[in-house]
């Protein structure tokens, strides 16, 4: 089907922002992986913009990125064209990194914290208590690491 379609089409924009070198690579990697073409890679202000051939592998992706480095994910859908009745979508999946990861002992709220898990939010144990607290992605500012 690609064949059929012409060297600039894509279906998503992948938008990798305050990202590691690694992130990069891996995102490359994972995409090559899944046969999931980069039409066009473009650097911009705070990160790099992927325009990719397929939605679905792009959700993809982005689940691979967010689960080995943690992150936010958000992704949205614009109305691109309807095509015999059918309605097209193009996605722009957007991957914010947070400046710490799993096992980093971290500060919030003036306590020391361990970094548990990053996924859909940041699982937290205290160091003195062993209690756990979940804090949401939006939140992560308020999140320092200390080592």
């Amino acid at each position: 089907m690609s064949s059929m379609k012409h060297s600039n089409y894509f279906e998503a924009i992948l938008q990798l922002r305050e990202v590691k070198p690694e992130v990069v690579e891996f995102t490359e990697s994972a995409a090559n992986k899944l046969k999931l073409e980069i039409v066009k890679k473009s650097k911009v202000r705070g990160g790099i913009d992927y325009h990719l051939d397929s939605n679905d592998k792009s959700r993809k992706l982005a689940k691979k990125i967010q689960l080995h480095f943690g992150g936010q994910v958000k992704i949205t859908a614009t109305l691109h064209t309807k095509k015999k009745n059918k309605e097209l979508y193009r996605l722009t999946i957007l991957f914010r990194q947070i400046p710490f990861s799993k096992n980093n002992l971290v500060d919030y709220q003036g306590e020391e914290w361990n970094v548990k898990s990053i996924t859909k939010d940041i699982l937290l144990q205290n160091i003195k208590t062993g209690k756990k607290v979940h804090v949401k992605l939006n939140d992560a500012k308020q999140i320092k690491v200390i080592s």
